[in-house]
């Protein structure tokens, strides 16, 4: 095997060695015994992924300080722990200079540093250092304990040069080249049983280690020697120097009161006495502190139940701030991360993530708790997906577009069409971070499709988010999508609605796109919507309106005296709206807040139900009232054909449909509100003009009702004609008596005439059978639908009419 790694290497060059996949780079200034400690990283990775270098050399092949080296990686290789350094590759180098050879050995594991650099490097100091030596401690004795009890091994050196500690703040055994196998059922054997026990520092070395009693160490417990070492650490880490000699030990001025006890026990001169590190985990006070609590408690994550790690996961955020800054950030966000990326953890864990997270670098964020944050989205824990959207302000702008248009938006958009009312405002309100992101195929395709449907949900809040939203979310909008959507969205639903705050909402929404729609628009469809509005029931409402008519006359104005100037631009320019239009928007999200909390649970106006308008006498209002929220969209193939084609793209977000459906319903106008005009009158036939004249005579009547019936049987259209004419025409198309006789309308009875009442002289006598009633219309076929103020009269014809 030697002389296949050898061949393989054969010999160094430059930075690395040859076929060596690691670049070895600048030493630590210590290191255990006689290795250096190098920094390095992978030549097989892109990313050139960190790692340590340990290296040893030799001049002769037949020194012992190399065949315990060779020891110390076999052990290396061997042993594994996750206290115990983690080995990656070792290889072995016999280069020749001149007339002599020298060898070489590498050993490459997980990036690490010596502990007594990162105890320089944290300047940790009182309580929190306490807390971190704790911690470090602990994982240093379960490795001891590990090596003495479980695997019956002696490491024989332990002492501050022989513990690393990773990037995680993790601290690692390591410098196994005295490591032995336990011999003490050979308690007859009088040779050494740790071969390499020379290498170990005079000052490290127990008393019977000491005098080479090897009878004595043979009946000592298998931890004896390695209890010693681990007094000799304790004493190095809180005294801040290195162990001259062993009398230095009786000086415990700086070991903490708690560890005192214990420290004496491992340090005790009778090696049957001394203490066993697994007792020292299980019964020093010293271990039990907050910083050990917390990271034994994230390891042993998945042994918990669901209601500890609730109630461990909610106490996180206070907690981590009370400990070190930098093992937070290096050992407890790392865990948290994996937790909730393999869904070990609870949802308020995501809590205590971003705010760990908040105290990194945007560019340390990015790499550390963004990757995690994007998989989460995949997640098909409800819980889980609510605490990402009621916080993704605090991530969102760190997302990329790419990763938020093809990883995360799918994922989200399943909220729009949740049950849950509550992540379907959640969802609604993400957009507002994500929307800028979002490419336009995205946009037009999918996310406008979602807020179509939101603007009739059941519930009011959403509906109201979902225009204000849409005002938001203009500027990323194409010109050919905003003219399609916009207007249709803000006037048609939202100026409908039965929410006040949605309407209120709709009225801002357009004050703050105002710079988006062209004179045209703003005069036929924007003005006649919102003036309506300024006679609302919510008071809230009414003055936005009144603003919103102000701000739109303005630019009206605008373009008019521009016009008078002789800038005789098209009426599709559009004019800069005014300046208040940038803060609008923000009226809408704060009284929502304030207005919506009871969430006035109004149901969507069924067809042909009244609006929240109160206007009962204009005909106009009624017909504007008529159609409610939820049947605004209509289909109908047979008459989209006969429609010209619109000037924008075919619309594929919801709101394409409202506009075609308007236009189909109400004519060529896109507006929607060309059916409140007054209907234009047909000519009526010479016949039916000379029944008008007479119908317009007085009929004798109780004072009482007087003006009701001349209001209520007043036609729209009439004909001034002269009494003389009147009577004639009558005459002429007289009828002979009739059999029998008919009700009249609002008459007296034709047996009592009147001798006021000119309608008795004139009127034909009662025909001898029913004929159909005269229809004011177009046609003979259909009667005519009943117009407010007039009344169909039923009468009969002598002229064949």
């Amino acid at each position: 095997m030697l002389r296949f790694l050898k061949g393989v290497v054969g010999g160094a060059s430059g930075t690395g060695l040859k076929d060596l996949p690691y670049n070895i780079g600048d030493p630590y200034p210590s290191a255990w015994g006689s290795w250096t400690h190098h920094r390095g990283t992978s030549a097989k990775d892109d990313d050139g992924s960190p790692v340590s270098i340990f290296s040893f050399s030799a001049s002769n092949a037949q020194d012992a300080h190399l065949a315990a080296a060779r020891n110390g990686v076999k052990r290396l290789r061997t042993v594994r722990h996750p206290n115990i350094l983690s080995f990656l590759h070792s290889t072995e180098v016999e280069s020749v200079e001149g007339s002599s050879s020298r060898i070489t050995i590498y050993i490459v594991t997980e990036p690490v540093m010596p502990l007594s650099e990162k105890i320089k490097e944290l300047g940790l100091e009182g309580t929190q250092r306490d807390e971190y030596y704790a911690w470090g401690l602990n994982q240093i004795a379960k490795a001891v304990s590990f090596l003495n009890n479980d695997c019956k091994l002696v490491h024989g050196n332990v002492c501050l040069a022989s513990v690393v500690v990773t990037p995680t703040l993790d601290w690692k055994l390591h410098a196994f080249d005295v490591l032995s196998e336990f011999d003490g059922n050979n308690g007859n054997a009088t040779g050494p049983m740790l071969q390499f026990e020379w290498l170990i520092g005079s000052q490290y070395k127990p008393i019977e280690l000491a005098k080479s009693d090897w009878v004595a160490i043979r009946k000592s417990p298998p931890w004896a020697i390695d209890s010693w070492g681990l007094g000799c650490l304790i004493y190095e880490l809180f005294t801040g120097t290195k162990l001259g000699k062993t009398e230095e030990l009786r000086n415990t001025a700086s070991i903490p009161k708690s560890l005192l006890q214990d420290y004496q026990r491992l340090l005790s001169s009778m090696p049957s006495r001394r203490m066993n590190t697994a007792k020292l985990l299980e019964n020093s006070e010293y271990f039990q502190n907050k910083l050990v609590d917390t990271i034994h408690f994230m390891e042993i994550l998945t042994l918990k139940d669901s209601v500890e790690k609730d109630t461990f996961f909610r106490k996180l955020p206070n907690l981590a701030e009370q400990l070190p800054r930098q093992i937070v950030l290096k050992k407890l966000l790392p865990l948290l991360a994996s937790a909730l990326e393999f869904g070990s953890a609870a949802a308020p864990a995501l809590t205590a993530l971003l705010k760990m997270g908040s105290w990194l670098s945007a560019e340390e964020f990015s790499v550390k708790v963004l990757p995690t944050i994007v998989k989460l989205f995949s997640s098909n824990d409800r819980a889980i997906r609510v605490s990402l959207l009621q916080h993704i302000d605090q991530f969102g702008d760190s997302l990329s577009a790419q990763v938020v248009d093809e990883q995360v938006y799918s994922h989200v958009a399943t909220g729009f069409s949740d049950t849950s009312a509550l992540l379907r405002e959640l969802t609604l309100k993400s957009m507002l971070v994500l929307a800028p992101k979002l490419s336009q195929r995205t946009i037009s395709g999918s996310l406008l499709k979602y807020l179509s449907k939101l603007q009739v949900d059941e519930e009011p809040a959403i509906r109201t988010n979902t225009t204000i939203l849409l005002g938001n979310i203009a500027i990323y909008l194409n010109e050919g999508t905003r003219k399609r959507v916009l207007i249709n969205a803000f006037t048609v639903r939202a100026l409908r609605d039965t929410f006040p705050p949605a309407r209120g909402a709709g009225v801002m929404a357009l004050c703050a796109t105002s710079s988006y729609y062209d004179v045209t628009e703003i005069a036929t469809r924007i003005l006649p919507n919102v003036v309506v509005l300024t006679i609302d029931p919510d008071s809230d409402v009414r003055s936005k309106s009144f603003q919103a008519v102000e701000q739109f006359m303005q630019i009206v104005k605008q373009y008019h005296e521009k016009t008078n100037v002789g800038d005789t631009t098209a009426a599709s320019t559009r004019i800069s709206s005014i300046p208040e239009n940038a803060s609008l928007l923000g009226w809408a999200m704060s009284s929502l807040t304030i207005k919506g909390k009871p969430l006035e649970q109004a149901p969507l106006a069924p067809a042909n139900s009244g609006s929240p308008l109160s206007s009962t006498t204009s005909n106009a209002s009624s017909v504007m009232d008529s159609p409610s929220i939820a049947a605004v969209q209509i289909n109908s193939s047979t008459e989209l054909a006969d429609q010209p084609v619109p000037e924008s793209p075919p619309s594929t977000d919801g709101w394409g449909e409202i506009e075609n459906g308007i236009q189909e319903e109400q004519g060529s106008d896109k507006d929607g509100w060309d059916d409140i005009e007054s209907f234009e009158e047909p000519k009526p036939s010479p016949a039916l003009v000379n029944i008008q004249a007479a119908q317009k005579r007085p009929v004798s009547q109780p004072v009482s009702q007087h003006k009701a019936q001349a209001t209520s049987l007043r036609p729209k259209s009439t004909v001034k004609v002269t009494n003389d004419e009147d009577d004639d025409l009558w005459g002429s198309i007289a009828a002979p008596a009739p059999k029998t006789t008919t009700r009249p309308l609002n008459v007296k009875s034709a047996t009592a005439l009147d001798d006021d009442d000119p309608w008795a002289a004139i009127a034909a006598p009662p025909p001898t059978t029913r004929a159909k009633p005269l229809v004011a219309g177009r046609g003979r076929g259909k009667p005519a639908a009943s117009k407010l103020g007039a009344q169909r009269i039923n009468r009969t014809s002598s002229s064949g009419m």
